[in-house]
């Protein structure tokens, strides 16, 4: 007896509904689903009895590649429909796909990501055919909201022209009056949807991937068609993969067996579990990618019926505007209802579907102008800055159920390690302070750190050191086993049984995904030694000096350094001090950091912080591993010499290279002193604010101080800030209003105090009385004053050139 093929949308009620009505006529002997074949040995696992929404989680592993996707189900899915009502009439029930870390699948996060995504220009025709902004408004328009009648037939008519029906052929419908059949054939047919050319119009190509994965199906199709003899075969898929399936089942095949269930690599790590699912993550406004967006109204429609479901997500959407504060008077709920029913028979709707109901309530509930388009008028996420209250009726929608596993479902034993090792450690829910002076505290510290890694929601940190150049020895975190706590442990254990090798292979991971990104480098590194595996996690060493070795990005190559140094430094907290591996990396980015620096040339725009900061870096290596890293400060204070008088160099950078020398107390050449003279030559308005930015980052201190010093040298040599004021004081009101936003910017790095302490110096200078504070808090913002002052001077003298003097200065 020849198969039966059903084409399904997942996560479809009304697909599901047809699934079991077909099986309770049909009684088949052996139900074949779309799904993991691998997985087959588990059925029995799967239908242990677990509450709704789950998902089998696979994994995949190797040298060359590494893939997580999700298979999930709720209770309105027609796959979950086809395994409980198929088991339940007695029939053999099994997966018939590919695995999910086969190659056919590495593009997919989810096996049931809609074709109509991928395969759309029939779809946008029927869109724009049925007057419909989308696929998910046209499947309800087609589908959900009708009754069942040849609901089959419109399925089989609408997945054969998504996939492309061969020109001059129309699918076995009958089109009946009123049959939404007929509207599609007339909509889509192929020469007009299918494409301009014969190629086009005898069927969409399909992809190697789905080509794989289809002839697979088909072979397993055959084998259990043989298998079953003269009882009837079930086939649930894809609509998109139905129509192949369907043609190849005509083809003769000397094949009877199964095929194989292929294998990895020997040295991947592959595996499947179950894990809980949820309605947000099905949700496609959150990003799913399978389709049937708002999964709360869609459990309605399936557990209820479309009248039923209508009403009640209604008031559930009214509830959750209510708890949110907004103001929603029973008037209103009318006025939405009736708005939604004239909408609905507007559109030619038995009874409101999905999108009449929004539309209904935002004419209602919504009395401001949208900036931004409804969400449901499109596929994917909100956009934010969307109405609030648009938010929360896709929310009320969306539902918060959480499913849960039978108590009896095998988990990976990440699982039971992170848990008995929580308890060891007393780590139960709540705020907890960890002293990180002790071994106690820092043990439990990397445990949770290793679960931060791991991405374990509800453990979170709230206080701690963040790049080890800090001097904190405390961490505060928030601790709560929420509901999403096992479904991240289970998906966690893809790494491996423990939390120390679950993170050791995370971080691997994520260290081949950085590339060259040396602040993705420096990040996976600082989490290393945070989970206190910085020692054994020599690859990801390994290839952050390499990353550093060939970064051309000279901030980023700054922020690494600064974080490996940290590292090389602390030992108490993080148990990485004179660690071979960091000094390495501290050698290496220095000598990088030296040989940008005096590659870059001068460009336009302001003081570039990140590539100052990059500077400050390497003074700090020097300050404080010159000996123990065998630095040469000979060679780097040299490089930063000849950029300081470069001309070809950025302002910025020029101010930076001369505080390196004179911050690492170069005192051989006496450059504190001449900090004066190199401030005068940088004195053009245009320049000075950023070349006192690079100095004050490198060498604040040795400004402030330098007054005192340079009391024995001549006036030629006089400190900076007795140069600075002369300088400004010399300026015309054009070039000081020029020169102001940088100034402003370079003072910024001096603390309250020490700009008040500069303030009294600018004060004894000029020999006035007064106070230092007040100086430095004007009423009105300096630059306005500034601005002020140039406008007053320029309108002094046009009055001048057209000789309008005052009358007093005529006398």
């Amino acid at each position: 007896m020849p198969a039966t093929f059903l084409g399904v949308r997942h996560h479809s009620p009304a697909c599901a509904r047809l699934v079991a009505s077909t099986i309770e006529t049909l009684r088949p002997a052996i139900v074949l689903v779309e799904g993991p074949a691998d997985v087959n040995d588990r059925i029995d696992e799967l239908l242990l009895g677990h509450r709704l929404p789950i998902a089998i989680f696979s994994y995949y592993r190797d040298a060359e590649r590494a893939q997580s996707s999700w298979t999930p189900f709720c209770e309105y899915s027609p796959e979950w429909v086809a395994l409980t009502a198929g088991r339940a009439q007695g029939a053999e029930v099994r997966f018939i796909d590919l695995p999910a870390w086969h190659p056919a699948l590495s593009e997919r996060r989810n096996r049931y990501a809609d074709a109509e995504i991928r395969y759309s220009a029939v779809v946008d025709e029927l869109c724009r055919r049925f007057a419909v902004d989308n696929v998910d408004t046209l499947w309800d328009h087609l589908f959900e909201t009708g009754d069942d009648v040849g609901l089959a037939e419109r399925l089989a008519a609408y997945f054969d022209l998504l996939r492309g029906v061969p020109a001059g052929e129309e699918p076995a419908v009958e089109e009946t009056d009123g049959d939404p059949a007929r509207g599609i054939l007339a909509a889509a047919r192929p020469e007009t949807a299918g494409g301009s050319t014969p190629e086009d119009a005898a069927g969409v190509e399909v992809s190697p991937a789905d080509a794989a994965r289809e002839a697979y199906m088909a072979d397993r199709v055959r084998a259990a068609v043989a298998e079953a003899g003269d009882r009837p075969v079930l086939v649930i898929t894809g609509g998109f993969h139905r129509p192949a399936l369907v043609a190849a089942a005509g083809t003769p095949e000397a094949r009877t067996a199964p095929p194989e269930v292929p294998r990895p690599a020997e040295d991947a790590v592959t595996g499947s579990c179950l894990v809980p699912y949820s309605f947000a993550r099905l949700d496609s406004f959150v990003g799913y990618e399978a389709g049937m967006p708002s999964p709360e109204y869609y459990r309605r429609l399936w557990e209820h019926g479309p009248e039923r479901a209508a009403e009640a997500v209604m008031t559930a959407v009214v509830g959750r505007l209510r708890e949110r504060g907004q103001p929603v008077s029973t008037a209103d709920l009318i006025a939405a209802r009736a708005a939604a029913e004239g909408l609905a028979r507007l559109r030619g709707h038995r009874v409101p579907s999905r999108t009449d109901m929004l539309d209904g309530l935002v004419t209602a509930l919504v009395s401001e102008d949208l900036e931004h388009p409804l969400p449901w008028t499109s596929r994917g996420r909100i956009t934010p800055g969307t109405h609030p209250a648009v938010v929360e009726m896709v929310s009320a929608l969306r539902g918060d159920h959480v499913g849960e596993l039978h108590p009896d479902t095998p988990a990976p034993p990440l699982v039971h390690t992170v848990q008995a090792e929580l308890e060891r450690h007393g780590l139960v829910d709540g705020e907890v302070t960890l002293d990180l002076t002790g071994h106690e505290g820092r043990e439990r510290s990397r445990l949770l750190h290793r679960l931060r890694v791991l991405g374990i929601p509800d453990i979170e940190r709230t206080a701690g050191p963040t790049t080890g150049t800090e001097a904190v020895a405390e961490e505060n975190w928030r601790l709560a086993d929420g509901p999403h706590r096992l479904t991240a442990l289970i998906e966690a254990g893809a790494y491996g049984a423990t939390p120390v090798d679950a993170v050791t292979a995370l971080l691997e991971e994520r260290t081949a995904a950085a590339r060259s990104d040396v602040d993705a480098l420096a990040a996976v590194l600082f989490d290393a030694a945070s989970c206190g595996l910085a020692e054994s996690t020599r690859n990801v060493a390994v290839a952050v000096e390499a990353g550093v070795a060939g970064a051309m990005d000279l901030g980023a190559l700054g922020r690494v350094l600064a974080t490996v140094l940290g590292l090389w430094r602390h030992d108490r907290l993080l148990g990485s001090a004179r660690s071979p591996l960091f000094g390495a990396l501290v050698r290496g980015s220095v000598t990088r950091v030296l040989w940008l620096s005096e590659a870059i040339q001068a460009g336009p725009g302001p003081a570039d912080l990140p590539r100052l900061a990059a500077v400050a870096a390497t003074r700090d290596a020097l300050r404080h591993a010159e000996t123990a890293l065998g630095l040469d400060r000979a060679a780097a204070v040299a490089v930063m010499r000849r950029i300081s008088v470069d001309e070809a160099a950025p302002p910025d950078l020029r101010g930076a290279a001369f505080g390196f020398c004179w911050s690492l107390g170069d005192g051989d050449s006496g450059i504190g002193a001449d900090a004066g003279t190199e401030a005068r030559a940088a004195a053009l308005p245009r320049v000075l604010g950023d070349w006192l930015t690079g100095l004050f980052l490198l060498a604040r201190d040795e400004v402030l101080t330098a007054g005192a010093r340079s009391a024995d040298v001549d006036a030629n040599r006089a400190d900076v800030l007795t140069v600075l004021d002369e300088i400004v004081a010399a300026m015309t009101d054009e070039d000081f209003l020029l020169a102001l936003p940088a100034l402003r910017g370079a003072f910024e790095f001096f603390p309250p105090r020490e700009r008040e302490a500069i303030a009294e110096g600018l004060l004894a200078r000029r020999g006035l009385a007064g106070s230092a504070r007040g100086l430095l808090r004007t009423a009105v913002d300096p630059l306005l004053i500034a601005e002020a002052t140039a406008l007053e001077a320029r309108v002094a003298r046009l009055c001048a050139r057209e000789g309008l003097v005052p009358t007093e200065d005529r006398r």
